[in-house]
């Protein structure tokens, strides 16, 4: 250092425009480099084309679009202004420490000029920091709010379309009868979507901001290595070990070393996606077993099943802890490895620097400088290598989201009936076929025509594909063909099952279910429950409890009468509705239907000979595909 006096590393009083310029020049160009990096691996690699068939609407052809893009805009040029910002507080340091520098020299030469001089860099640099402090704080938590609301808003338009898509072609009821049937699609829909939203291969948390995303933290790790990198260029100088000499010895030594350590991380870590991957899979394969165990707490009571199903969940708790133990090996060794090279290159800047300051080369400003600008990029540079165990987790979330998509997909290609609406209000079966998964025939070239009013019994024996056969008709068997005609509004048509769904709410939600909650008036539902022998109900339609749980099975079964008084359809689908009623209760709903719906058609799936009264003719399933359809009062 061959100054006597104090000068600042950079013309501070210029720098707030030659920022302004850095920062929209750097945007441009990063933007587009950005830009072409996205859809080269959107086109070239598979974990790019899964991101892209999962979200590739959101950023392409969403309603708010415009407002997603200028969002993204946004969260890259807070990265770009972190990047400067560090850049800034690099120089601040070198005017700090080279500001003291000159003071302590001046002291001890008692040369007061000097001394002033370091004293008033000192105090120049305060306030120096005190500027950029204060962006930096402002523009921290404004990166933090805007990736937050950025995170909400592209998780609620995901989770909405994975729950269209699932609930869409009623994929969530055909995938279970695949050959591989998907697990666990709550947890791909509600976790999953958090991670791959957040980017940060872990669900969200508030104190996320753009840094910590995969993202983002990969372009202010580029842009710090190209910025520190001309700073490490300028204030690097030769290094001679045995005679040769490694001229910007500082700069090349970070960039081979990071280097070469990433690709040695990258082989360490590559295990970890689908160790991750298991992880899910197995932890939600235990999670569902308990919850399958708490809804059927009462039936494993009775058959007194604590031992097996104490011995299936210490399976599935065997498998998670296998996988976890071959997980937690392989990131023993892979944040080993990372650790011990950071730490190991930790003083090779001081060590480096240190012989040009001893011989007066540089200022102990510009050491601390480079030791700034060598950690920053090789922080800058280990990110690629530190961040792969969380792309590992983004990546089996990715291929979880993708997976889901892709058995929604399988679900609706299959053969099935052909739905119509009919302009007359009949019920009109064209052809039925209706088959096992396996190709065996159960209803063979059904055809039946009903009007409104008139009702049919389904009968035959259990396995000859009484259930099937309406859940063909619902649209719901993937094995069936023909033709089906009903009337025009969907909710014209009301399919009740053996044990009625009852969804979560107050008693009148369930009581009205499907439709939306307080469409139905109360006195309405309080009339339908005394009508189907529910009066102690009455005073209780606004409580809100796990209705499921609360109502006994035969309570149950008349909720779903009440259900169809409330919803009035032209036609109704009994399976098994009245099987947990004695047979005076059904005498009474039946009449109750017929009373209060006379013009609906009504279509009943029993094994019991008292419901066939209720109905005008007989539909007997033979087996091997035969059918008959004959009068009641005829029927054999």
């Amino acid at each position: 250092m061959n100054s006597l006096e104090f000068r600042p590393s950079v013309d501070w009083g210029n720098e707030l425009l030659a920022s302004t310029l850095w920062v929209a020049k750097t945007f441009g160009v990063t933007a587009v480099c950005l830009a072409v990096v996205l859809v080269l691996l959107g086109r070239y690699t598979e974990w790019g084309r899964q991101f892209w068939r999962i979200n590739g609407p959101y950023f392409t052809a969403s309603a708010s679009r415009a407002t997603v893009w200028l969002m993204l805009a946004g969260l890259l040029a807070s990265a770009i202004l972190s990047v400067r910002i560090a850049v800034l507080l690099s120089y601040y340091a070198n005017d700090l420490f080279s500001s003291l520098q000159v003071a302590f020299e001046g002291a001890g030469q008692a040369d007061g000029s000097r001394t002033g001089s370091g004293v008033d860099g000192f105090w120049q640099s305060m306030r120096i920091f005190a500027v950029l402090a204060t962006i930096a704080t402002v523009r921290s938590l404004g990166d933090l709010y805007l990736l937050q609301r950025f995170t909400i808003r592209w998780r609620v338009w995901l989770t909405h379309r994975l729950l269209d898509d699932w609930l869409g072609g009623y994929a969530y009821y055909r995938g279970q009868l695949a050959s591989t049937p998907i697990d666990n699609p709550d947890q791909r829909i509600q976790q999953d979507v958090d991670v791959v939203t957040t980017g940060t291969g872990e669900p969200n948390t508030p104190s996320h901001g753009s840094g910590n995303t995969l993202l983002f933290g990969a372009v202010e790790s580029i842009l710090s290595v190209a910025s520190f990198g001309v700073i490490m260029w300028q204030l690097s100088g030769p290094l001679t070990v045995a005679d040769v000499t490694l001229p910007r010895a500082l700069f090349w030594i970070v960039i081979v070393y990071v280097l070469v350590a990433t690709v040695l991380a990258f082989w360490i870590g590559r295990p970890l996606i689908r160790l991750s991957f298991l992880n899910e899979f197995r932890n939600a394969s235990l999670r569902y077993a308990m919850i399958r165990l708490k809804e059927a707490a009462s039936a494993v009571g009775l058959y007194r099943g604590e031992g097996a199903e104490r011995r299936q969940l210490t399976t599935r708790l065997d498998a998670v802890v296998v996988n976890y133990r071959h997980w937690l090996n392989r990131m023993v060794m892979f944040l080993g490895f990372n650790l011990s090279v950071s730490q190991a290159i930790n003083p090779l800047p001081y060590i480096v620097q240190a012989q040009r300051l001893f011989a007066g080369q540089i200022s102990f400003g510009d050491v601390m400088q480079s030791a700034t600008a060598f950690h920053a990029i090789h922080d800058a540079l280990s990110f690629f290598r530190n961040a792969y165990d969380a792309f590992a987790s983004y990546r089996a979330a990715l291929i979880r989201l993708d997976g889901l998509l892709t058995a929604n997909a399988g679900t609706r290609i299959v053969p099935q009936l052909t739905i119509g609406q009919s302009s007359d209000g009949a019920v009109q079966l064209e052809d039925v076929d209706v088959r096992t998964p396996d190709g065996r025939v159960l209803v063979k070239a059904l055809d039946v025509r009903l009007d409104a009013g008139e009702s049919v019994v389904v009968t035959g024996p259990s396995g000859s594909g009484k259930t099937t056969l309406l859940e063909s008709l619902a649209g719901l068997w993937p094995h069936a063909s023909g033709r089906v005609r009903f009337p025009v509004d969907d909710r014209e048509v009301m399919f009740v099952s053996q044990l009625p769904y009852i969804p979560l709410g107050d008693l009148c939600t369930a009581a009205s279910y499907p439709r939306p909650p307080g469409e139905v008036d109360a006195t309405r539902v309080q009339q339908a429950l005394v009508k189907v022998a529910l009066p102690h109900l009455v005073i209780r339609i606004n409580e809100i409890k796990d209705w499921a749980k609360v109502l006994s099975v035969g309570e149950q079964q008349r909720v779903a009468f009440a259900r169809i008084l409330l919803n009035e359809p032209r036609v109704v689908f009994l399976d098994e509705s009245t099987s947990a009623m004695d047979e005076g209760l059904e005498l009474m709903l039946y009449r109750l239907l017929r009373d209060e719906l006379p013009t609906t058609i009504l279509v009943s799936v029993s094994h019991r000979d008292t419901v066939e009264q209720h109905h005008d003719r007989q539909l007997a399933l033979l087996g091997a595909g035969g059918w008959r359809l004959d009068p009641v009062s005829t029927a054999s």
